[in-house]
């Protein structure tokens, strides 16, 4: 979240704040004043003597991250090239091919065209890869090759790329590109109306708004918002987009800092659309920063009822500081508390263990607050849903099979192999799932489980301290074995894989709009959070109205 906080021209607060951060620079000064020059004298002496030539903007580059990095994920330095993205996260609006693309090692792979933008009209698919840009070999591009392909409106780029083996060319025409925080709108049923909420950029509360809008005049008498796999954004939006459902002045979020002039208490400005449709939010383990603020305080107001299983716990509050040079600093200054008074911060980034990791708020330490009817909530580890389906929970085997594209590629091969399906639904048959799971083994797709990295780290060693052909046979013993338990778990999981190939099967030939449309009639999610919303006796239970 990214909040922009409106001056204060009260001066003798402001004047005690600035004594407050004087006091503190002044007690750190020396220490502060010494390592910088440390730093000084190391760098100048390594780019003065290193054998080989250097590069100084490379480096201070990787130092200044690496040194944030320690701090927390979310304390990052954005170069000149990395503001000009961060604007883009931010708007949703460049100039460019209209693509997700996606590096892994010296690859650039297009994971999914958008309808209609320069990528899919010059014919590019998802799991095409991409070697050439221009005069650039990707292969040989160091830097951040996915920059290539931005530049002015109408500027024409050659490309090559291979297909299934194939290498083909294209020209791409750039162009402005419009990424929507709302990719989709729609009735469910004649009384249930349906809004998917992907981002929150800066357009965010005003597409829900008028989707909300929409929906209404077409005969919506209830809401299912989806805020599944919602990394967040600005929390501005997150406060407008509450305020479209809960009355002038509630406060929706608080700040608390050890810096007092980032403490702020944050309340809706504006008449709401509509403080009585009745509301289900769908979260899962994606659902992130702006949307747990959404779907806290709603639930905390006791305005919606929850679905999906437990949030990705970020309760911690961002701001940009410009630097020299046009960079820029995003730093953690502050947490954010729900209307009730909880933090919803899952991992302690002040208290890590031995390898420098921070470890999660264990549950039994978890506090228990109040909803304004007097529900139970609690803090330490995301929202928790109301109502917990098994459905939105992931299973480790299923999140390795999307950490190592075996489900992306293997949909890849299913789609040249049926090509004509047109507008049909792709339906996953049994047959297929053997095949899919014969495909991974034949491309010998990895899963890199801990007891399957653990088993590959002790044979390095072993082959270190030249002992692997001793332990060979129970090395191959042990490897057997892991290989029929994931074979296990990948039947015990079929249901959930095979949905989710599904899902990415519709993208391919029906784009983002083909699966939400799929959403409305198939997602278990969806009908759940319909029969809650139909069930008004249970609707008004869970909220105690």
């Amino acid at each position: 979240m990214y909040p922009y906080f409106k001056k204060k021209f009260i001066i003798p607060a402001v004047a005690s704040g600035l004594l407050f951060v004087g006091a503190s620079f002044k007690e750190d000064f020396f220490e502060i004043a010494k390592q910088i020059e440390i730093f000084t004298t190391l760098f100048k002496a390594v780019n003065t003597n290193y054998v080989d030539e250097t590069n100084p903007g490379d480096l201070m580059d990787k130092a200044i991250k690496s040194m944030l990095a320690s701090l927390d994920p979310y304390t990052v330095y954005f170069n000149e090239q990395d503001v000009v993205n961060f604007k883009i996260n931010n708007t949703g609006e460049y100039t460019g091919i209209g693509a997700l693309i996606s590096r892994k090692k010296d690859r650039l792979i297009v994971r999914e065209p958008y309808k209609n933008y320069p990528a899919d009209k010059a014919g590019l698919k998802a799991g095409d890869e991409i070697i050439q840009i221009g005069d650039v070999m990707i292969a040989d591009f160091k830097d951040d090759a996915s920059q290539l392909l931005k530049g002015t409106k109408n500027t024409k780029i050659q490309i090559k790329y291979l297909r299934q083996g194939k290498t083909n060319t294209t020209e791409l025409v750039l162009d402005e590109v419009d990424i929507k925080s709302v990719p989709f709108y729609g009735k469910i049923d004649a009384k249930t109306g349906y809004i998917v909420l992907a981002h929150f950029s800066r357009k965010a509360s005003l597409e829900v708004k008028e989707a909300l809008e929409k929906l209404k005049a077409d005969g919506a008498t209830q809401i299912v918002l989806d805020l599944r796999g919602n990394p967040g954004g600005l929390l501005n939006e997150a406060i407008d987009i509450c305020n479209l459902f809960v009355p002038k002045n509630e406060v929706i979020v608080t700040t608390k800092s050890r810096i007092e002039k980032h403490n702020n208490t944050y309340k809706t400005t504006k008449e709401p659309v509509d403080t009585e449709i009745p509301l289900a939010i769908l979260v899962n383990g994606r659902s992130a920063s702006a949307s747990e603020i959404v779907s806290g305080a709603l639930q905390d107001l006791d305005r919606a009822v929850i679905l999906g299983s437990r949030s990705f716990g970020k309760g911690l509050v961002q701001r940009s500081v410009d630097l020299t040079y046009g960079t820029q600093l995003k730093v953690t200054i502050s947490r954010y508390y729900t209307p009730s008074g909880r933090c919803i911060q899952a991992l302690d980034y002040a208290h890590k263990d031995k390898n420098g990791v921070a470890q999660k708020t264990d549950a039994k330490n978890f506090n228990a607050f109040k909803t304004r009817k007097g529900r139970t909530v609690y803090d330490g580890g995301g929202v928790l849903p109301d109502i917990e389906l098994d459905e939105t929970k992931m299973s480790p085997i299923t999140s390795a099979l999307l950490k190592n594209d075996g489900i992306f590629d293997y949909a890849t091969t299913y789609y040249y192999k049926n090509p004509n399906l047109g507008d049909k639904i792709p339906v996953l048959t049994d047959a297929d799932y053997v095949s899919f799971k014969q495909y991974l083994k034949t491309n010998k797709i990895t899963f890199d489980t801990e007891t399957e990295i653990a088993l590959k780290n002790t044979l390095a060693a072993a082959k270190t301290e030249k002992i692997d052909e001793t332990i060979a046979p129970e090395y191959q013993q042990l490897l057997a074995a892991l290989e029929k338990s994931e074979t296990t778990l990948l039947d015990k999981n079929q249901k959930e894989i095979r949905n989710l190939i599904q899902e990415e099967l519709i993208k391919r030939y029906q784009y983002q709009e083909g699966l939400y449309q799929f959403y409305l009639k198939n997602n278990s999610e969806i009908k759940k959070a319909v029969s809650v919303l139909n069930n008004q006796t249970e609707y008004k239970t869970i909220l105690k109205m």
